[in-house]
């Protein structure tokens, strides 16, 4: 099934996300292990060191990828229930996400518009889109981003064994590293439909659940001046904002964070990424 296809059953899969979410608020604090850590504001280049796609004076600095060292067992985490939906931190502090990607034909839009005022995001990618737009994911991290995990073909995971998704997650934190310059440390489940695996898996790999406490609904292309006031009017401390940059027709969300991001920024929320785990 086509992803378009599928955007016609989120509707369903939302309202079980907000179930599930609502039961899930308590887990705004990070734990890993003992230690607890919170989701505060990065320093300002939170991102990794693109590995590929680099300028050409910057390329001949790195090795290639075949001949770097092999990969490092990630950090299992413990297994959670719910997905995180929501940061902690002091402050007005909100978080922005962009699902889907990347996308040559909206994602730059969104990089230049971040740039301009300085604010650094999430970008839940998908494996089979950053084969072929390696160079924005480059971007993503050269520019402080954080990249996330979104699978490789963007599949309703409750439709698979659990083999098909650890395929899908597994090979996209291998081409996210390759080209990002380190694995993943969240995950997203495609249309929010999580389960049991996703989320057993997501620990082996060592990628944190993430969710969502703001949904512009921007794949329904309800109209820009809409995307604006769903944003504006669901700010508050905390909230994590899900808008989109693939998967179908996203100039409206590019239209509307040009004058959301600022709007937010004026009425004084500091726009922020979750720090890296080390």
């Amino acid at each position: 099934m086509q992803k378009d296809q599928l955007f016609t059953r989120r509707r369903m899969l939302l309202a079980g996300a907000a179930a599930l979410g609502a039961a899930g608020t308590a887990g705004v604090v990070l734990a890993g292990g003992d230690e607890e850590t919170t989701v505060t504001a990065a320093a300002p280049a939170a991102g990794a060191q693109a590995a590929q796609a680099l300028k050409p004076s910057a390329f001949r600095l790195q090795p290639l990828t075949g001949y770097g060292p092999p990969r490092a067992a990630p950090r299992k985490l413990k297994v959670r229930k719910e997905p995180i939906l929501q940061i902690s931190g002091r402050g007005r502090r909100m978080m922005l996400t962009f699902d889907d990607g990347p996308n040559p034909e909206y994602t730059p839009h969104i990089l230049d518009t971040l740039a301009k005022y300085d604010v650094r995001a999430m970008f839940f990618v998908c494996g089979e889109c950053v084969v072929e737009n390696r160079e924005l994911v480059a971007r993503m991290a050269e520019e402080g981003h954080v990249v996330g995990n979104h699978t490789w073909t963007h599949p309703l995971l409750t439709t698979l064994d659990r083999k098909e998704i650890r395929s899908e997650m597994e090979r996209t934190s291998d081409v996210i590293e390759d080209t990002y310059g380190e694995r993943p440390q969240w995950f997203r489940a495609p249309y929010g439909a999580w389960n049991r695996a996703a989320f057993q898996l997501g620990a082996e790999m060592g990628m944190e659940p993430m969710a969502w406490t703001v949904d512009t609904t921007d794949w329904e292309t309800p109209g820009t001046d809409t995307i604006i006031d769903r944003v504006e009017s669901g700010a508050a401390p905390g909230v994590v904002v899900l808008s989109h940059d693939a998967g179908g027709d996203r100039s409206q969300t590019v239209r509307a964070i040009r004058e959301w991001l600022p709007h937010l920024l004026d009425s004084g929320y500091h726009l922020t990424v979750p720090r890296r785990r080390v």
